[in-house]
């Protein structure tokens, strides 16, 4: 993604070896700037032109630059906290972002705002049925084109995620946390949305969609979770969300986590 601060990557983790990358212990989760191995160049993305709108707060205000690339930092730094589970993130930032939102202009600047955000965490329970998972990996559906759905494939995957993911599901923490982490840095969502609520809401569909396909992975492989099935989850995953869903039509649809406000087009386009 560019726009007017700079040129910001995030890996589709369809790509096997930037899937593995977050199985990696031997490095934090942090924003690295200028990374060797992404020199300068015309990257494949979602341009942001000069003077579009920036993100929004919500539906009836804008951010600023300064003020959303702190929210982003704060994003990253919520999936940073080991204590906290993928469930607990999601949870934490959507609070995060209610609160956010009953910023008024006048007496300091969004960016102080975000700096004021609670230090606190939000507890969050994980989740011991696939029911709402499902739902949203259906919303994620809606937005890809008919020609490229894939056929339904839902066969037992209740009943295998309840006894071959749940189990197993805490033992990866710290690759999901990354995954999300990935996520929330460099999104279109953001641009294509209308406030924090949506880009919230497009993790939380991520971190479902990996386990619907957690449960068919389990199921195909008849065994419970482990780390090259997670793996490819994740991968399964991130084809869904970058490589067949229409990403307007992704932050459309969790949109509706902002509550009434009709949607916005910022001035933008996918290079190439």
């Amino acid at each position: 993604m560019r726009d007017k601060r700079g040129t910001f990557i995030s890996l589709t983790h369809y790509c096997p070896t930037a899937a593995a990358s977050l199985f990696r212990d031997d490095v934090p989760i942090e924003i690295v700037e200028a990374p060797p191995a992404f020199p300068p160049a015309d990257y494949e993305g979602f341009l942001v032109e000069p003077d579009a709108w920036p993100p929004l707060l919500h539906p009836k205000m804008l951010m600023d630059d300064a003020a959303y690339d702190a929210w982003e930092r704060h994003m990253v730094s919520r999936c940073a906290d080991e204590a906290l589970s993928p469930e607990d993130v999601v949870a934490t930032l959507r609070r995060d972002a209610r609160v956010l939102r009953r910023y008024t202009p006048g007496a300091s600047p969004l960016i102080d705002a975000v700096a004021a955000l609670p230090t606190d965490a939000v507890t969050a329970p994980r989740h011991d049925a696939l029911g709402p998972s499902l739902t949203l990996f259906t919303e994620v559906m809606r937005a890809v084109p008919d020609d490229m759905k894939p056929k339904p494939d839902e066969e037992r995957l209740a009943d295998v995620y309840r006894v071959a993911v749940v189990p197993a599901w805490a033992r990866w923490d710290a690759p999901l946390r990354r995954y999300l982490a990935a996520k929330a840095f460099a999104s279109w969502t953001a641009y294509q949305g209308r406030g924090l609520l949506t880009v919230v809401r497009g993790l939380e569909a991520a971190l479902a969609l990996v386990r619907v396909e957690a449960a068919r992975q389990c199921r195909d492989h008849d065994r419970s979770l482990d780390a090259d099935l997670l793996k490819e989850a994740i991968r399964e995953a991130d084809f869904s969300l970058n490589h067949l869903a229409a990403g307007d039509e992704l932050a459309e649809g969790w949109s509706r986590a902002e509550g009434r406000g009709k949607p916005r087009r910022p001035v933008s386009r996918r290079s190439r």
